[in-house]
């Protein structure tokens, strides 16, 4: 019986729990600020489809991040590893992306390596001209608000554009995403669980 409250107990605080992260992310992704003058762009990948060609999340990424660039030219970090289903790195299908829209070749650097968003922007940054703090960092609406809190975390003063997120990937993505805010918050006050 003993048990099976403890159990009941638990089930009902990672409940609570999750709630308070699911609208957490909902407020921030909500509330981010406009973006301000900034001297790089990192743009954070997604699907690459079986064709080589971004998904369709990702080209609303990186159309937002080519506006930008078109604004005001400045150097563009494009992130992002090949996963198990994809016919290249995300990083490259990016730069293609971008350099055959008039972006130049040399205003672009590649991180082919990581996998996550935590490694994305700590990859980013030894790719961004020394001294370089005041970024903009591109990704979806709904992944913006933690990837801006990542971004902080690592010294950077990051503003930052999302892209909408497509309606039949909203609840699967921000399901997610509140699950991530967790495993973030246990990251940063917790270090010593592991849960990577």
């Amino acid at each position: 019986m003993i048990l099976i409250k403890l159990a009941l107990t638990a089930a009902l605080l990672f409940a609570l729990a999750y709630a308070a992260m699911f609208a957490l992310q909902l407020y921030s992704e909500h509330t981010v600020p406009k973006p301000g003058n900034t001297d790089a762009i990192i743009v954070l990948g997604a699907q690459v489809n079986p064709d080589g060609q971004p998904s369709k999340q990702l080209a609303l990424r990186l159309q937002l991040a080519l506006e930008e660039y078109q604004r005001q030219p400045r150097p563009i970090v494009v992130c992002g590893a090949q996963g198990v289903n994809e016919p290249a790195s995300e990083a490259s299908v990016m730069r293609d992306w971008l350099v055959a829209r008039g972006v130049k070749a040399q205003d672009v650097q590649m991180d082919e390596y990581s996998f996550n968003t935590k490694q994305n922007i700590q990859e980013a940054t030894y790719k961004l001209p020394p001294g370089t703090k005041d970024v903009l960092i591109v990704t979806s609406d709904y992944h913006l608000p933690r990837a801006m809190m990542i971004a902080r975390d690592l010294g950077l003063n990051p503003s930052g554009m999302g892209s909408p997120i497509l309606p039949e990937y909203w609840i699967k993505n921000h399901a997610r995403e509140a699950l991530a805010w967790g495993k973030y918050y246990v990251n940063k006050f917790l270090p010593f669980v592991p849960i990577d």
